[in-house]
């Protein structure tokens, strides 16, 4: 939506698409039969994340892995992350009143599970300092909430801090992963070969390693395979213009395929513009399910989407070995 009063105008669980001279379309939402996972969402972001967790409730969205930079966020998410939940299983029932009915049994509707990554944007790798770095420590030992550290990483297009920084806070905060038994969640911008040298100096973490909102075609995308990663695709998936993107989704182990959204940007198709939350992981389940050629049959889309739930929450909310 372009700004808080119209997003509040539509306080339901429809996806609409924006039109010409301030008019929406209805989008029907997709009928996927299984529950999915946004492995990528920026919640403290959205206009209103209790709105939008409700609505993720409705469409099936069963697991979010909510991303927190202390540098550009501070920690307030840690403080008002059950407060969001709390709201949004009221909400549900506001949005969605068959919910009542469906859940009679219980107080609220199910609200997605939520688990959090903590890192350091290459953006603001000038911020990791010393104090930081013990800070975001002692946060990584909060096992019932953190499951992993990221997104962090290197982006050399927008070179917002420089790049020998950027690569200083990438190795210390690998090792923060690797010490603390975690899992990686990675932001590469044109500086992949960077990225791969400095993830290979101490090896790739054995916890795990998800290259988040892959927007390149196969070829780069090999060596991360090779490596072990999982690999997330979000709303660039469903872009008219990115058959690479496609393409490379089909190389992707199925054991290693994870969707997501990063909300509240790249909302996929045909909703592009929107403020994009956990919800509209649907649109982007579907397209992969198709890219893949598993939406023949509602089993068969079952299945795949089984998997990739399984691969979600096994890699983002497993206990700490």
């Amino acid at each position: 939506m372009d700004n808080p009063e119209e997003a509040a105008a539509f306080r339901d669980t429809k996806f609409r698409q924006k039109r010409k001279h301030g008019t929406w379309r209805e989008v029907p939402a997709p009928e996927l039969g299984h529950v999915v996972a946004d492995t990528h969402a920026h919640i403290h972001l959205l206009s209103d994340p209790a709105l939008s967790l409700a609505r993720a409730a409705v469409h099936g969205i069963g697991f979010v892995c909510a991303i927190v930079d202390p540098v550009e966020d501070g920690w307030g998410t840690f403080d008002q992350v059950e407060v969001w939940k709390r709201r949004a299983a009221s909400v549900a029932y506001e949005i969605e009143p068959s919910l009542q009915a469906l859940c009679a049994s219980c107080p609220h509707p199910k609200v997605p599970a939520l688990r959090m990554a903590v890192g350091v944007h290459p953006h603001n790798a000038t911020g990791y300092t010393d104090e930081l770095e013990r800070a975001l420590a002692e946060r990584l030992r909060d096992d019932k909430r953190v499951s992993a550290v990221g997104e962090i990483g290197l982006d050399y297009h927008y070179d917002l801090s420089p790049r020998d920084v950027q690569r200083s806070a990438f190795r210390r905060q690998l090792a923060l992963a690797r010490g603390a038994g975690l899992p990686v969640i990675l932001h590469v911008r044109e500086a992949h070969d960077d990225a791969f040298a400095i993830m290979a100096e101490g090896g790739f973490p054995e916890a795990g390693t998800l290259l988040h909102c892959y927007n390149l075609g196969p070829d780069e995308l090999r060596r991360w395979l090779d490596a072990g990663c999982y690999v997330a695709f979000g709303g660039a998936l469903t872009f008219k213009k990115a058959d690479e993107v496609r393409e490379a989704a089909r190389l992707v182990p199925l054991n290693r395929l994870l969707t997501e959204t990063d909300a509240p940007y790249m909302a996929p198709e045909p909703l592009r513009g929107n403020e994009c939350g956990p919800e509209y992981t649907v649109f982007t389940a579907e397209a992969l399910a198709r890219v893949r050629g598993a939406d023949g049959s509602p089993e068969e889309l079952e299945a795949f989407l089984g998997q990739l739930y399984r691969n979600a929450v096994g890699l983002l909310d497993r206990p700490r070995a």
